[in-house]
């Protein structure tokens, strides 16, 4: 089981209630899926991904963006069972949709960043420590049906 500190608990849950969850999401996805053009095979029925401009403003993949960070909320909810909460999920993209596990480390990545963009000055190196400890376990959650 993870320990998390009084500060690590409020600063995510600071962050996520203070989220545009739309523009987040939107953002990150789009980071994840131009940046590493690879992951780009799970979404095939997103249609048009074929530059940085089409997967921007394609609509599939602002919703799917939003729908992860929503996923997010059931971790902050269950910060001390993340890899429970998480279970069915894991099973869902390992045995059902076959993502490729590092894909979540990518994503996290992008997630971090968009986040820090958002913050500005207020995104400092404590908070930065805090959001990807708890992306970290996210990941990890999100892996475990792969080991």
């Amino acid at each position: 089981m993870v320990e998390w500190t009084d500060f690590e608990r409020a600063t995510i849950q600071d962050i996520f209630s203070k989220l545009d969850y739309e523009t987040t999401g939107r953002n990150a996805l789009c980071r994840c899926l131009v940046v590493y053009p690879w992951t780009q095979r799970y979404f095939a029925k997103f249609g048009n991904l074929y530059n940085a401009a089409a997967i921007m403003g394609n609509p599939n993949v602002a919703t799917h963006g939003t729908t992860i960070l929503h996923g997010l909320d059931k971790a902050v909810k269950n910060m001390d069972n993340i890899k429970g909460a998480y279970a069915e999920l894991s099973v869902l993209h390992s045995e059902k949709l076959h993502v490729d596990p590092d894909n979540f480390r990518l994503l996290s990545d992008c997630i971090t960043i968009v986040v820090a963009a958002t913050m500005g000055a207020n995104f400092t190196p404590d908070v930065q420590e805090a959001l990807q400890k708890f992306l970290a376990v996210v990941t990890a959650a999100l892996q475990k049906q792969y080991h």
